[in-house]
């Protein structure tokens, strides 16, 4: 037992001294530089930065569009879980729901953009089917379209997920206490769905307003905070000490998500008991939540079906004739090629780094017998790595390592992807070793075994899903994230939507759709891959 503390406490300090490291000094370095100003050390760059032309302007777009799309997408987001969850519709048809529904979390946001471009662009896919275009691309509508692409699959998993734990017997109850739909609907779903709903509001709205990706591509002349930040740090004329102080405040949202979230949790209801109930058939019921499903995921796949087309044809829209002409000038293009042979090595290097921290991070937690204390720190890492903004980890990186061996370099990649995407993974490793016997390690003990053979032999078999899960949201993360790495990737070092960032430059959309497909193919692949060895896994041991 001795020996498991002292291995435990190892690895509980290896933890800490890499957040410490690549998180907490790299932000009060941030912090330090927005306050260095040409007479030292003072808070002219924020007067200068909050007076000065354009930044409350873009401030409040950001919240507008912000607030706009986290409504739209939760709504949308609990009909989709709805329809799953308390309906008679087809088990299969529930299950392409929950498939589609997630299927833009493979795509980097900076593609969303400049789909929604080709699709409702004045010559767009779209547009020409609908014969007229729907909506200005450019500016607010634009970006809410994007943001609501964006948001709609973290969304819909929270709120899938707590459905799936809400006591569904309370219904028959409600109904036989002779209650009306409305009020059945309201007490037993929507309150104990409360607290998730306003979580979901909060975390959508946090993702939509430090979002770098979309409106890179269709914000046009409607600034937001996220363009004046990347303005300030890499346009024309960088000013680092005003971009540390638009860094600085776009972590404001991220200490009011944390204080909202950790407020939310007394709202979150928890039964002692999950009753499942066959429901009352209603066609009217079925058939409208079964046409709304369809309409949102058509309308999601739509946007995504330009991918499909543009890098096929010879020159849209005006030479729709079939060729592969820009599909292999991609693969023989070495620098084209070569960024997605470095996302490749980034992803997977980012998940198996990833897997190592989160385990050890949720073995210090669920599987010691440390203060509580202790634990919170680790915990408290989650929920700051959970909101705080891409872009402001990697202007921090940028700013502590430069200069240093670790500068454009892929290690300083790889970490910087580890810790931003620390939160999620480390939650589903904590919940996963918190269910399982809590004796396993004091009975190998008793019996001669290591700490670390029980581990090995023992513990990790039994987690063997969710190290899968865990490897495969690194990777893709890996793969799609753009507003942390932008900032820290260099000429050599650059992965695919860095240099789709690039492309954008040169209107070279083509190239872009290709790599972008390139990204989605192989987040289907290693998705697919990890299915398969779960699938087998849990076959043999149900045999």
């Amino acid at each position: 037992m001795i020996r498991k503390e002292k291995e435990i406490k190892v690895i509980y300090t290896l933890v800490l001294a890499i957040f410490a490291v690549f998180l907490a000094v790299p932000v009060l370095r941030l912090l330090t530089e927005s306050f260095v100003g040409e007479s030292g050390i003072s808070i002219a760059n924020y007067v200068e930065v909050v007076a000065g032309k354009g930044f409350l302007t873009a401030l409040g777009n950001s919240v507008k569009v912000s607030l706009a799309s986290a409504l739209c997408s939760t709504v949308l987001a609990f009909l989709l879980a709805y329809t799953v969850q308390y309906t008679n519709l087809h088990k299969n048809f529930k299950k392409v729901i929950r498939t589609l529904a997630v299927l833009p979390m493979l795509l980097p946001t900076i593609t969303y953009g400049f789909a929604i471009i080709y699709s409702f662009g004045k010559q767009g896919l779209l547009t020409r089917l609908l014969g007229g275009q729907p909506f200005e691309i450019y500016g607010f509508w634009g970006l809410m379209f994007g943001y609501v692409i964006y948001t709609l699959p973290i969304s819909f998993m929270l709120i899938l997920n707590t459905m799936g734990f809400i006591d569904k017997k309370f219904m028959v109850v409600s109904r036989v206490m002779g209650d009306h739909a409305f009020r059945t609907f309201w007490q037993t779903i929507i309150r104990p769905l409360a607290g998730t709903l306003a979580a979901s509001l909060v975390q959508c709205f946090f993702l939509c307003f430090t979002d770098y990706g979309i409106p890179a591509s269709v914000g046009g002349q409607y600034d937001v905070v996220a363009t004046v930040l990347y303005n300030e740090m890499l346009g024309s004329v960088p000013n680092f000490q005003r971009g540390a102080v638009v860094a600085m405040m776009m972590l404001v949202p991220s200490i009011l998500s944390i204080a909202l979230l950790k407020f939310l949790e007394r709202y979150n209801v928890r039964y002692n008991k999950i009753s499942e109930i066959e429901f009352k058939k209603n066609y009217v019921r079925d058939g409208a939540c079964a046409v709304a499903s369809t309409l949102i995921i058509l309308t999601v796949l739509a946007i995504f079906a330009v991918i499909f087309v543009v890098p096929f044809v010879e020159e849209w829209p005006y030479k729709t004739n079939f060729t592969l002409e820009h599909l292999m000038d991609v693969l023989n293009d070495q620098s084209l090629f070569g960024v997605y042979k470095n996302s490749i090595f980034v992803a997977v290097c980012t998940a198996f780094l990833g897997l190592f921290v989160t385990y050890g991070a949720a073995l210090a937690t669920a599987r010691s017998k440390m203060g509580e204390k202790f634990k919170a720190v680790i915990d408290g890492i989650a929920l700051v790595t959970n909101t705080i903004p891409g872009m402001v980890i990697g202007i921090a990186f940028m700013f502590i390592f430069s200069g240093t061996p670790l500068q454009n370099t892929f290690l300083l990649i790889i970490v910087c992807n580890v810790v931003h995407f620390f939160s999620t993974p480390y939650l589903m490793m904590k919940n996963s070793l918190s269910k399982l016997n809590n004796s396993w390690e004091t009975t190998a003990s008793l019996m001669g075994d290591t700490w670390i053979k029980t581990i090995v032999r023992i513990v990790t078999p039994n987690m063997f899903s969710t190290i899968l899960e865990v490897f495969s949201y690194y990777f893709i993360n890996a793969m799609v994230t753009v507003s942390a790495v932008i900032f820290i990737a260099g000429a050599r070092t650059m992965v695919i939507t860095t240099k789709i960032k690039e492309l954008q430059y040169y209107t070279k959309f083509n190239e872009v759709f290709v790599l972008s497909l390139f990204i989605l193919a192989t987040n289907l692949a290693v998705k697919g891959v990890l299915g398969i060895m779960d699938y087998k896994r849990n076959g043999k041991k149900e045999k």
